[in-house]
């Protein structure tokens, strides 16, 4: 592509994706989207969620979101086909990367044996937090009430069941921290 192709090219995307914020602006009263979004997918929203997303944050492919809860999504975040069902909240911090990924904030259904036919109660539900600078691999599970830290990376079809510090790669199931960064 040349020069003259690349400058012209660079209007006609940003109307483009003004363009498609403005049309899911309308469609979806419950989302709030910041300057500069590329949506570059779809976004779809079910049974009344709220999501917020951040400044310059890019969305690949189609990002489902479901539930009664709040998402927010920092800026400067790539959300690349990841499903995301919020009952309560989730929190992405600012440059964070998901890659074809869930997150789930609750376990739809009560534990004990003897209640798992009844509706759901608040101890089934807890929020989740992703730090700032986090890369999450593609088919990782994130379970409710996890607290993952700045600068981790999650691997590819981990399942995080506990919290995970900052500045560490988890993989497997269950999850295994096997790098440490240092300063």
């Amino acid at each position: 592509m040349t020069g003259v192709a690349r400058a012209r090219r660079g209007p006609v995307l940003r109307a483009v994706y003004a363009f498609r914020r403005g049309w899911y602006r309308l469609r979806y009263r419950r989302l709030t989207l910041g300057r500069d979004v590329e949506i570059r997918g779809r976004i779809r929203l079910r049974r009344g969620v709220r999501v917020s997303i951040g400044d310059r944050t890019r969305v690949n492919k189609l990002v489902r979101f479901a539930g009664p809860g709040e998402v927010r999504v920092g800026t400067d975040c790539l959300l690349n086909a990841t499903w995301i069902g919020c009952w309560t909240s989730v929190t992405i911090g600012d440059r964070s990367l998901l890659s074809n990924c869930e997150l789930i904030d609750n376990d739809f259904h009560n534990l004990p044996p003897e209640l798992r036919h009844e509706p759901a109660t608040d101890r089934t539900r807890a929020p989740i937090v992703i730090g700032e600078n986090v890369w999450i691999g593609a088919h990782a599970l994130v379970l409710k009430g996890v607290r993952i830290g700045d600068d981790s990376v999650v691997g590819a079809a981990t399942v995080v069941r506990t919290d995970v510090p900052p500045r560490v790669v988890v993989v497997g199931n269950p999850q295994q921290t096997v790098k440490k960064f240092h300063d």
